[in-house]
């Protein structure tokens, strides 16, 4: 038995090698878990710091509720710095960098702070992710467009991200998580559009190892644009993630980007003309060295 599950991950590595992902918001929750197991074990002291680092093959951020692509490939590697304030109460500063091929393609960074009360703990923080050039992000396979929210001229955003977890048992919790901001577009766009506006709401569940995830996402055009044809969209999808993490260091995820959506858009030679909200399942064995 024990030889069966240690070969399950291997019937895993075609995906992985295909450039499947994670979504960002199920990266996300896996983050803040083990950002939350961290704190129980090792959270600073008063008046310490501590330093975390992370980097994985997967091409999500783990600071904001925004959502790449699974197919889009690339790395992400993450650096937070925690220092106590308070016996309950933790400040972050974390800076991230997602990258395609060799050339570095998106960077965040984000301010925060946690409040962990044992049973219970919220963090509240403001996240920034920006594109260093100014050129649309890559198509790294056929008919899989590297973007944010389904946007391949993303330029930059701005948000203010809320998450906290109840504890339920011993080795159980409920996940919440919330977040409001706005996201830039290169000139140009086949949108028409400078500005969106973005709201996401995620629900989650964890019990051991085990952990579940489904996130609402929306963002229509920032009001009061002028001469936009697209000024009374919206658009709406759900994600559904679940990641078992294995007893040897490993990660096994599986889910769907837009389980849901309000609809999908008709491509063009250049690009969607509109968010890409097509439904893209995923599998990913991740193995930390």
């Amino acid at each position: 038995m024990r030889r069966l599950l240690l070969t399950l991950p291997l019937l895993f590595v075609p995906f992985v090698a295909a450039g499947q992902t994670v979504g960002g918001d199920q990266v996300s929750d896996m983050a803040w878990l083990q950002q939350q197991s961290s704190l129980k074990s090792g959270q600073p002291t008063q008046g310490s710091l501590l330093l975390q680092s992370q980097s994985s093959t997967t091409a999500a951020a783990n600071n904001a509720l925004l959502s790449l692509n699974p197919l889009s490939g690339g790395t992400v590697s993450s650096s937070t710095l925690l220092y106590g304030v308070t016996p309950n109460v933790t400040a972050q500063v974390g800076v991230n960098q997602r990258s395609w091929v060799t050339q570095p393609r998106i960077v965040g960074s984000e301010v925060g702070a946690i409040y962990n009360a044992g049973r219970y703990s919220l963090g509240v923080s403001v996240a920034q992710d920006q594109v260093p050039n100014t050129t649309p992000l890559p198509r790294v396979l056929p008919g899989a467009v590297t973007g944010v929210n389904g946007l391949p001229d993303f330029d930059s955003s701005t948000q203010v991200n809320a998450r906290g977890r109840v504890a339920l048992t011993g080795n159980s919790g409920l996940l919440l998580g919330a977040s409001v901001g706005r996201i830039r577009l290169l000139p140009g766009n086949l949108m028409g559009l400078s500005t969106l506006d973005q709201k996401a709401l995620s629900f989650g569940i964890d019990h051991g190892p085990i952990s579940g995830s489904i996130i609402g996402r929306t963002m229509a055009p920032e009001p009061g644009m002028p001469n936009s044809f697209t000024t009374d969209r919206r658009w709406n999808s759900i994600d559904l993630g679940v990641t078992w993490r294995l007893p040897w260091q490993g990660s096994l995820s599986f889910g769907a980007q837009n389980l849901w959506s309000s609809g999908n858009a008709t491509n063009t030679p250049a690009g969607p003309p509109e968010p890409d909200q097509s439904r893209t399942p995923y599998v990913q064995y991740h193995q930390d060295l």
